[in-house]
């Protein structure tokens, strides 16, 4: 059986072709109701469906959202993702989602397809590397914004575009104001990369937060924003304060720059027979949903990672959002991980 088309829908209504494609299409020039009520009419009779390009054209919006987020499979990220997703469903639109691993090549590849199939905005979710998009991307948003495209970044600003961009630093200083106040004199660091964004906010903030206190950081390491990489940072981080388990000595209290490592180093620690909190201590930063089930509980800073998905859909269906800025505080929860004897 042969597809129906438009102009059969518009001789089964009695109207030009062009006045059924502005009723269906969803043209702000609609005929009379009473036209527009025979179109639809024969469109259900005959079943037909409109062509989504026709109607993005007509609309002049496609209803679609980019999303480029690092990990998939990273709660944060996916807390982030379904915040996006709960948004744009109130608001009618679809999420085309892309999840990169901080490759260049595929996020570049990404927002190419997201602008050939005219997406009304593009959410990049995630901090920069150096703060910075590579050159050939760069010229890709130019295009897309100078053809009323919008961008919004989550994470760090880049000079264009809005942002929604968690306090980092201020948090994380609040995390060891927190942590000292508890009781705690000894701290170590697990951190990130040093050239994302976000790694070195957190660790800066937490490390001059204990300055401002008289206290310093007994040891530092790094690792990749992954449950690995916190793993494998953990296991030196141990080996460089020598710690044996149920020693007797004061846990030093350990801040990993995000949960996910904070989560791979207790896995580490545990292999090694070193008991949180009783031999050493840690606190995350995220609240990512899966602290609700570990044991034991993990100190942290929370932040409210779907309302920030959810705010960054309201910034870039705005028609004033141009270099917007919204800025999200945390707060600190004390849990059983920091616990002091």
């Amino acid at each position: 059986m042969a597809a129906v088309r438009l102009q059969d829908v518009a001789a089964r209504a009695g109207v030009s072709q062009a006045t059924a494609s502005r009723v269906l299409n969803g043209s702000t020039r609609i005929p009379g109701e009473g036209v527009a009520d025979r179109v639809r009419a024969a469109a259900r009779e005959l079943g037909y469906k409109p062509n989504a390009q026709a109607q993005a054209l007509a609309r002049a919006s496609t209803g679609l959202l980019g999303l480029v987020v690092h990990d998939i499979a990273d709660p944060y990220f996916s807390s982030i993702v379904r915040g996006v997703q709960t948004a744009a469903r109130t608001a009618r639109k679809q999420v085309l989602l892309a999840s990169t691993d901080r490759d260049f090549d595929i996020e570049r590849e990404s927002v190419s397809t997201f602008i050939s199939h005219r997406a009304d905005a593009i959410v990049l979710a995630g901090s920069r590397q150096s703060g910075h998009l590579d050159r050939a991307l760069e010229a890709e948003f130019d295009y897309y914004r100078a053809n009323g495209g919008r961008v919004v970044v989550i994470g760090q600003p880049l000079a264009f575009g809005s942002a929604v961009e968690p306090e980092n630093h201020c948090a994380s200083g609040q995390l060891a104001d927190a942590l000292a106040d508890a009781g705690h004199t000894q701290f170590a660091v697990i951190g990130g990369p040093g050239n994302i964004r976000t790694a070195v906010d957190r660790r800066n903030g937490f490390v001059e937060a204990l300055s401002r206190r008289g206290l310093t950081t007994m040891v530092e390491v790094s690792g990749p924003f992954t449950r690995d990489g916190g793993y494998a940072a953990a296991r030196r981080l141990a080996a460089a304060l020598q710690l044996q388990p149920d020693s007797g000595a004061t846990p030093v209290c350990v801040f990993a720059v995000t949960d996910v490592m904070a989560i791979g180093a207790i896995a580490a620690w545990r292999e090694m027979g070193l008991v949180v909190p009783r031999d050493i201590c840690v606190a995350g930063f995220d609240d990512i949903p899966t602290l609700r089930d570990h044991t034991p509980s993990l100190t942290t800073v929370v932040l409210p990672l779907e309302d920030i998905g959810a705010q960054a859909v309201q910034l870039a269906l705005r028609s004033d959002s141009d270099d917007l800025r919204e800025r999200v505080s945390g707060h600190v929860v004390l849990r059983d991980s920091t616990r002091l004897p």
